[in-house]
């Protein structure tokens, strides 16, 4: 059996639905006091720690000389990737762009009769941290995640932006993320991974200069590196391990449902792939189907754990119960592979992305549609979204009363002020009056 076969009849089935999942929150031993470490060391160290954490983890020559990419490195990089995957990449950053361009927001001012002005002020953060996780010894680095987290920054505005991603064994980084970032006019890449890198972009090093924001997913050690600096620098989120919820009817096709909880299976053993179906029979025939397909994946070992400990096929007695189900997870990623998906979205409530019917798998919104793939994971897409435009401006309340609005109000205020028990208050106001 390659995953759970679970049942969901309503609201009273929901608890152990949470309590089977809930340890996916809880990993592993805490790292806490490692993390907070690595951050002390980096920032009374600077750039020798980063140096000696690349070649302890990463490089074994790495110096301080070497952990920023000179700019024609970058550059030359674009001739090392074939001119068909540059085509590629160029198209996807293309489709993210005018995705996020249909986010931008802009300044706004309203005026009263009496001469008041009052408004907001939208502006980017100067300087954008984004972290690319080198994939297994920095082989394969998550070039789309590069994507995803840069296009938005540069379509807020944002002016500065620093590459982190760790080095691979002979120091180099993989040519295709370098390629990435000449072609998003990225010029700053440093070779620096882990909580180091994380910690470097927040206090700053000889070699790094401070940012205002963090981005980019990572492991444990990355995400608490983030947690436990949230509040000095911005982040974009606290990232779980990944996860993909289907409801599914009869019209499905169960090789392509397994197939997509698959592609969410095999990033982690803490990946989470569920089915949610009224249809017995296909529920059977798409556990058959993982069986056979999980088999067959070069991470075959990854998506079976994952799908032993934190996948199901769960019937349900409809689709309206699915519903419930779904809204209850409140996943990462959604797919409605049904025969009308448009009659169901309007009662989805929580969910980081929504994929429509059965052309519309998960992986396209991964790479290439154009909708963020840093998504809210754990269930959090209950209060939080998809990492945006948003996530890298600020906006500033703009505050011009006229002298007939603050002298007519003043004794008002003055009150509201005195109910407090703050008197330098009211008399500011006050004193305003003449």
């Amino acid at each position: 059996m390659p995953c759970r076969d679970l049942a969901y009849s309503g609201p009273e089935s929901w608890p152990a639905i949470k309590d089977w999942l809930a340890p996916r929150a809880e990993p592993g031993a805490a790292v806490d006091d490692a993390v907070a470490a690595i951050l002390a060391d980096v920032r009374a160290r600077g750039d020798e720690a980063l140096a000696d954490y690349g070649r302890r983890f990463d490089c074994q020559t790495l110096t301080t000389a070497a952990l920023r990419v000179p700019a024609a490195e970058i550059a030359a990089a674009r001739a090392q990737v074939s001119p068909q995957d540059m085509d590629i990449l160029t198209e996807a950053a293309a489709n993210i762009r005018a995705f996020h361009e249909g986010q931008r927001e802009n300044s706004w001012w309203t005026t009263r009769a009496d001469g008041t002005i009052l408004g907001q002020l939208v502006r980017p953060v100067d300087r954008v941290g984004l972290y690319v996780p080198g994939g297994q010894a920095g082989q394969t680095p998550l070039v789309s995640s590069l994507l995803m987290n840069a296009i938005p920054a540069q379509v807020a505005g944002v002016g500065s932006l620093c590459v982190a991603s760790p080095p691979r064994p002979d120091g180099s980084l993989d040519p295709v993320l370098l390629a990435t970032a000449a072609l998003l006019g990225i010029d700053e890449v440093v070779r620096m991974g882990s909580a180091w890198a994380v910690a470097a972009l927040a206090y700053g090093t000889a070699t790094v200069a401070p940012v205002d924001v963090i981005a980019g997913p990572g492991n444990i050690y990355v995400t608490t590196a983030k947690r436990l600096l949230m509040g000095r620098v911005g982040i974009d989120m606290i990232a779980g391990p990944s996860e993909i919820a289907i409801i599914a009817d009869a019209s499905a096709n169960p090789g392509w449902l397994a197939a997509d909880m698959l592609s969410q299976a095999e990033h982690d053993p803490l990946a989470s792939a569920i089915l949610a179906t009224p249809d017995a029979a296909l529920a059977r025939a798409v556990r058959a189907e993982l069986a056979r397909q999980t088999a067959l994946l070069p991470r075959a070992d990854i998506a079976a754990r994952a799908l032993a400990a934190w996948g199901a096929t769960i019937l349900t007695p409809d689709l309206d119960a699915a519903l419930d189900l779904v809204n209850h997870l409140a996943p990462e990623h959604l797919e409605l592979a049904v025969a009308d998906p448009w009659a169901l979205v309007g009662r989805v409530r929580h969910a980081g992305a929504i994929f429509m019917g059965h052309t519309s798998p998960e992986p396209v919104g991964d790479y290439f549609a154009g909708p963020n793939h840093v998504l809210p994971t754990l269930s959090t897409a209950r209060f939080s979204s998809a990492l945006s435009v948003q996530t890298f401006i600020k906006k500033s309340s703009v505050v011009a009363t006229s002298p007939t609005f603050t002298a007519a109000n003043a004794p008002k205020i003055a009150r509201l002020a005195r109910m407090e028990g703050l008197e330098a208050h009211a008399r500011s106001v006050e004193a305003r009056r003449g």
